[in-house]
């Protein structure tokens, strides 16, 4: 009886079976969300990421290839809680699955907030923002350089202080995007002309604007360009409550552009 019943069913091959459960598991769970904390991180040559995510019961393995998290603008590290998307992938040699993540998000603070935390907390641990590298704003210039958007208001507060203090000064002005996908290397690329032009001090300037806007001024490369900068480098960027990487590791900050011009050169009516 039992031998009948066998042979009525279907036996299955491990491949078959295998194979099976990969078209079903990949086809129901092509596009998902999956929420939970990340363990057992790792970052293989600094290219792919392969990691657990977990909660209180189970876990499951993820990784992100360097495809996907090169375009992160946060870190993930051992137990941060987030969310990815992704899809099933099944492994039919082992029968083993799983999760091949996209698109990443910090739960609970947003990706450019966490990102810029994180930024600031390894230039710190780094020394970028000690004040014995911090470079002396010359008193009276003889050449002042400026990296900002000829096209905005920024310019012109900026020379309508710098005439009301000091008329005959020399500057240079440098056009940048400051917002968009270039504008970090834009700047970058200033910094490194205008060193080379030979000015006394270097001003990179904006206007305000949100945590997005303001992004060329929180990249790691930029804050890098700043540190090593062989010229005092003031960072004028947003409002006064507007806080950039750059203005850390700046040799000095000014609350907004128009401050930057009272700034970097002397009164010449009160000596």
């Amino acid at each position: 009886m039992e031998d009948n019943k066998t042979l009525k069913s279907k036996i299955y091959t491990v491949s078959e079976l295998n194979l099976e459960i990969r078209k079903n598991l990949e086809s129901s769970y092509s596009d998902i969300w999956l929420e939970g904390e990340v363990s057992n991180f790792y970052f293989h040559d600094k290219k792919h990421m392969y990691f657990d995510l977990k909660d209180e019961n189970s876990k499951i393995r993820v990784v992100m290839f360097h495809s996907n998290n090169k375009n992160l603008l946060f870190n993930i590290k051992e137990g941060l809680h987030i969310l990815i998307n992704g899809y099933v992938s099944v492994y039919e040699k082992r029968g083993e699955y799983q999760i091949v993540a996209l698109d990443a998000r910090p739960v609970g603070k947003g990706s450019l907030i966490l990102a810029f935390e994180q930024l600031k907390e390894k230039l710190e641990k780094k020394g970028y923002f000690d004040r014995i590298h911090k470079k002396n704003i010359p008193i009276l210039p003889n050449k002042i350089g400026i990296a900002t958007s000829v096209g905005g208001a920024v310019i012109r507060d900026i020379i309508s202080v710098l005439e009301r203090r000091f008329k005959n000064f020399h500057l240079i002005i440098r056009d940048v995007n400051v917002q968009g996908i270039t504008s970090s290397d834009e700047i970058c690329k200033a910094i490194d002309d205008l060193c080379q032009y030979g000015v006394d001090v270097i001003i990179l300037a904006r206007g305000g604007g949100s945590l997005e806007d303001l992004w060329a001024f929180n990249t790691e490369k930029l804050a890098e360009k700043i540190f090593d900068c062989p010229v005092p480098l003031i960072s004028a960027v947003g409002h006064e409550t507007d806080y950039t990487i750059s203005d850390f590791v700046a040799d000095k900050r000014a609350a907004t552009p128009s401050v930057a011009g009272e700034v970097v050169i002397l009164n010449k009516q009160k000596q």
